[in-house]
């Protein structure tokens, strides 16, 4: 068999080698010796560009290796699949060896979990209340030092509850939109009180006088909303709303006659309906 030889033109390499293998009936690159002739060039504007010159020829006894690789390929594939039956024949007791691993894997499983069962020895010591508060102004003035404000924090102990203030009028910083950034304050202090001491108290938290005037507002639109129940009837319901803001609706309509209120739905979705028939207002958290 002769191999022809053929030089091809086109705008790039590829192409050029491209227009070789479709002349040539050549379906893989690898079957031919490509000579790069000119490298092709853009020119300017579209002017003085030149393409690309390549020569072709098939690369010899190409076909023949080929065969050979996939004859001998189909071999090895069937020796090898003879091969791996003897192991599997051989290896029962390997298979054995292996299940009785699996058994002592899995009594040291069953032992690490009864250790993690056995209740764990609470150390945190027990402290008063007024322990617990100066835990919590301290991490608040930390808080507020960090963020580089000036305010001034006052805890005070009302019965079981601790109230922090914390003052100043940089301080609107850590209130947030309808506070929430109040309300991600309120979680990380009641967890470094838990974090120092066992049973820690309840916590009531203001920041610039937020929470008060959060209060105010909230009962004036519950008194609203409660006047158009009393005209109109039926039920009206509320978006949802933090344990603190629901407890402001329903003192809100415990205090109207002929209005109830209660709570639907799942936290952070949890809402207030009022309805003109008087109920029972749901428990809070």
């Amino acid at each position: 068999m002769s191999y022809v030889e053929i030089e091809v033109r086109a705008k790039s390499v590829d192409l050029a080698v491209e227009a070789a293998m479709q002349e040539l009936g050549v379906a893989d690159r690898d079957q031919l010796s490509v000579e790069v002739i000119q490298e092709p060039e853009r020119g300017f504007l579209g002017i003085g560009g030149q393409d690309a010159v390549v020569r072709v020829k098939r690369r010899k006894g190409r076909r023949r290796r080929n065969e050979r690789k996939k004859t001998s390929q189909s071999q090895a594939s069937t020796g090898g699949s003879k091969q791996r039956g003897q192991a599997s024949a051989k290896n029962g007791g390997g298979n054995q060896r292996g299940q009785r691993q699996q058994a002592r894997d899995k009594g040291r499983d069953m032992s690490r979990n009864e250790e993690q069962r056995e209740p764990k020895i609470d150390d945190r010591p027990e402290m008063t209340i007024e322990e617990q508060a100066r835990i919590a102004g301290e991490f608040l003035e930390g808080l507020v030092s960090a963020f580089g404000l000036e305010g001034t924090v006052t805890t005070i102990v009302e019965e079981d509850v601790i109230v922090a203030d914390v003052d100043g009028e940089q301080t609107e910083a850590l209130v947030g939109v309808r506070g929430s950034v109040r309300s991600a304050i309120h979680e990380l202090t009641r967890t470094v009180m838990q974090r120092y001491a066992q049973d820690t108290a309840r916590l009531r938290l203001d920041i610039a006088g937020y929470a008060e005037r959060r209060r105010q507002a909230l009962t004036i639109y519950a008194e609203r909303l409660i006047d158009q129940l009393l005209e109109e009837g039926g039920e009206i319901m509320l978006e949802p709303m933090s344990p603190s803001d629901r407890k402001v609706i329903h003192d809100a309509a415990a205090a109207r006659d002929g209005v109830g209120s209660y709570s639907e739905g799942e936290a952070p979705r949890r809402y207030v309906v009022l309805t003109a028939a008087k109920s029972v207002a749901a428990e809070e958290e």
